[in-house]
């Protein structure tokens, strides 16, 4: 196990989670909380890739295995890093912010009334798709640019833009997890609906590069 990549894991998803449950804390309006969220990622992934790859999110990373592009055996430990990062960031925010994250709900990504679970689902798979896409276009394939993690920060901003006010556009199953294990009943209990929409969003993305888009020499035997 490389404890080196798990703390970067951390820190990083630490950050993620700390500045975007902060921006909604202080009642930032919709572009202040994507670009907290945005910022926040590009960041800290430029920051760790050389560390952990800076994934920093569950999906990312399961998008990546499913690519070919991160091992099996360690998948478990990022995870669980990345969600001890998420939720260390909303108790230091709970702490900081008592009176702000008791109405927002510790920041944790929610439902809008009336929006159905099949929605919901649908919204973040396909924001999803976009953000792994970015990953693997931007930062793993060897014939992009780099430019660090400027567009996977962008790709979240313009995700939060678009299902903000919906679904709360975590496209991060640990973004959600976090907030949620600290404000507990009814937002702990759609957990699975923000790990299965953003994963099947990150493992779709991961087959669609893999088989349509990275050149034959690059993919993994």
């Amino acid at each position: 196990m490389n404890t080196k990549a798990l703390v970067a894991e951390f820190v990083g998803t630490f950050t993620l989670i700390f500045a975007g449950v902060g921006a909604i804390a202080i009642g930032a309006d919709l572009v202040g909380v994507a670009l907290a969220h945005g910022l926040a990622l590009a960041i800290m992934i430029t920051a760790v890739m050389a560390v952990s790859g800076g994934h920093l999110n569950p999906a990312v990373t399961i998008g990546l295995w499913a690519a070919g592009k991160f091992p099996a055996a360690g998948v478990v430990g990022y995870l669980l890093a990345q969600v001890a990062g998420a939720f260390v960031a909303a108790v230091l925010i709970k702490l900081g912010l008592p009176d702000q994250t008791a109405v927002a709900g510790t920041g944790t990504p929610t439902l809008a009334a009336g929006v159905s679970v099949g929605s919901a689902i649908l919204l973040e798979a396909v924001l999803t798709f976009f953000l792994v896409f970015t990953v693997l276009g931007t930062a793993v394939d060897k014939r992009a640019p780099k430019l660090g993690g400027l567009l996977i920060g962008l790709s979240v901003t313009m995700g939060v833009l678009v299902a903000g006010p919906i679904t709360g556009a975590a496209l991060n199953p640990a973004r959600h997890l976090g907030p949620a294990l600290l404000a507990g009943g009814a937002f702990l209990g759609q957990f699975w609906i923000y790990w299965l929409g953003p994963v099947l969003g990150g493992v779709l993305a991961g087959i669609v590069y893999r088989a349509g888009i990275e050149a034959p020499e690059h993919r993994p035997n």
